[in-house]
């Protein structure tokens, strides 16, 4: 099984390159995030007409998440992240889908740091280590899958000392992170590919994508009961050279039926697919 999660940038303006890379790679399951659409605004019908049912927690302008299902039926679980009730950000969905429980998120920018922008990443993040507990408790398989805006380590960021100030790579938050993976968290691409370079957003300025001069900010954090069955973790680094397409790559894993030995997977931005 195929799960992926990949920021659109806005899902109507990119839905042609949201429905191509899915013809082409065929995911599962898909958590996208940064829709930019009010909840009535989501082409449903065309991503419908690729085989997917979808639910989806829109807002008008800005953020915006779903989830993407051609596996079975979506069981939401629940809308908005727990913490804070009058949070109007719409940054949280959680869903039952094909036996796991998928937390698809796309957690604050921050900037500027410091101020409230920053300090509402730092209370959300608080608000999803508390969640991600309960989650664990539960002893399901459970997936976090997103557009985190945290860059873990120095080697998720082309040059760290250029972005020393930034709330994606502030102390804070990058120990906000480390705090999550502490209570048994799987990191899918960096468990398959330590070491190695791997990137997954490239901004649109400075010609950043041919420089390769990117950031892995989007993660897929397995539970224990699911990092057994981690087969397999790439980006779709191409994706991000098509025309009129997001700042970010999607970045999926495979999920073995069973437990697998974990084996170092090809290279995260190696695809046959051509731009």
């Amino acid at each position: 099984m195929i799960i992926a999660t990949y920021n659109v940038n806005g899902v109507n303006g990119r839905l042609p390159v949201l429905l191509r890379w899915l013809a082409e790679r065929q995911p599962d399951i898909v958590v996208l995030q940064e829709l930019k659409a009010p909840q009535e605004k989501f082409p449903l019908s065309a991503i419908r007409d690729l085989g997917y049912d979808a639910i989806w927690h829109g807002q008008k302008s800005w953020n915006g998440v779903a989830i993407l299902s051609r596996v079975g039926e979506i069981h939401e679980t629940r809308r908005g992240l727990p913490g804070d009730p009058d949070d109007s950000h719409s940054r949280y969905i959680e869903a039952a889908v094909n036996g796991i429980l998928v937390g698809g998120l796309y957690l604050p920018n921050g900037n500027p740091r410091p101020g409230p922008k920053f300090d509402y990443k730092l209370r959300w993040f608080d608000r999803l280590v508390d969640h991600a507990a309960r989650l664990l408790e539960t002893g399901l398989p459970v997936m976090l899958a997103g557009d985190f805006n945290v860059m873990p380590t120095e080697l998720d960021v082309y040059k760290p000392e250029r972005l020393l100030d930034d709330a994606l790579f502030a102390p804070e938050v990058r120990a906000a992170y480390f705090r999550l993976l502490g209570q048994g968290w799987t990191d899918a691409l960096r468990t398959l590919h330590p070491g190695e370079t791997i990137y997954t957003f490239w901004d649109y300025f400075r010609n950043a994508y041919a420089r390769n001069a990117g950031l892995r900010i989007d993660h897929l954090l397995l539970s224990p009961a699911l990092a057994d069955r981690l087969a397999g973790a790439q980006v779709d680094m191409h994706v991000r050279g098509w025309e009129k397409t997001s700042d970010h790559a999607p970045v999926w894993i495979e999920l073995a039926p069973k437990p697998a030995r974990h084996r170092k997977a090809p290279s995260a931005t190696q695809n046959k697919a051509k731009p």
